[in-house]
């Protein structure tokens, strides 16, 4: 990974913030593309097929949940939300429309590199796909990050995919709410316990949305299991 130009498109329209935030990350091997027109980044988006983006959440025009939504509709590409303290972000809506992370301005930018490090690991990282999961009438199929219940196949965010495959390699056995995050979010030690929670709310949603109701159970006070 680290011989890899990883490229970032940053949506963000202070320009101060923009020019800083690329010149720290091209200091330290990524490409960074700010956008041109706050009115085509979806299009530009498409044109540049970034590895990650870098999505603020009050924009020009429209706000970054429309772009987010707009985009999840075409990539699973990791998406962060940046936005300041006093902008009261919405973690349930970001998430809900498909956001891996956040971090509130101001920030340090050696934090957003941490935070980028570490999803770029998770998200494009090798994992081993050769075997499928199996539990009841459910299956994970890990080379296509698809859970199939009843012949119907239910598509998964990357986080989720890995939530699942966690409580499904030894299905009965409580995962603490530590050890998920250890295993997912293990090189990032800025994550916040609340993230966690989202994606647990997210996932169970989608299943439920699917007729997969009651799947993943809470043990009061230790963890999650299937």
């Amino acid at each position: 990974m680290e011989n890899k130009r990883w490229k970032i498109f940053l949506i963000e329209d202070d320009k101060i913030i923009s020019n800083e935030i690329k010149s720290h990350m091209n200091t330290w091997g990524f490409n960074v593309k700010l956008v041109n027109d706050f009115t085509k980044i979806f299009d530009e988006f498409i044109d540049y097929n970034p590895e990650l983006v870098l999505m603020d959440v009050t924009l020009p025009y429209y706000n970054g949940y429309y772009w987010t939504e707009r985009i999840r509709k075409v990539s699973k590409v990791p998406i962060i939300f940046i936005s300041a303290a006093d902008e009261n972000l919405n973690l349930i809506m970001a998430m809900n429309l498909g956001a891996d992370d956040y971090l509130t301005k101001p920030f340090e930018l050696e934090v957003l590199q941490a935070k980028i490090n570490a999803i770029l690991r998770r998200s494009y990282e090798y994992t081993d796909f050769s075997k499928d999961l199996y539990y009841k009438d459910v299956i994970l199929k890990r080379d296509l990050m698809i859970l199939n219940y009843k012949d119907r196949d239910i598509e998964l965010t990357k986080n989720e995919f890995k939530i699942l495959e966690i409580l499904l390699e030894k299905p009965g056995k409580i995962y603490s709410r530590e050890d998920i995050m250890n295993k997912i979010w293990q090189s990032d030690v800025y994550i916040n316990d609340n993230t966690l929670t989202v994606n647990i709310l997210r996932l169970r949603k989608k299943l439920e949305d699917n007729s997969l109701f009651g799947f993943i159970k809470t043990k009061k006070g230790v963890g999650y299991y299937v």
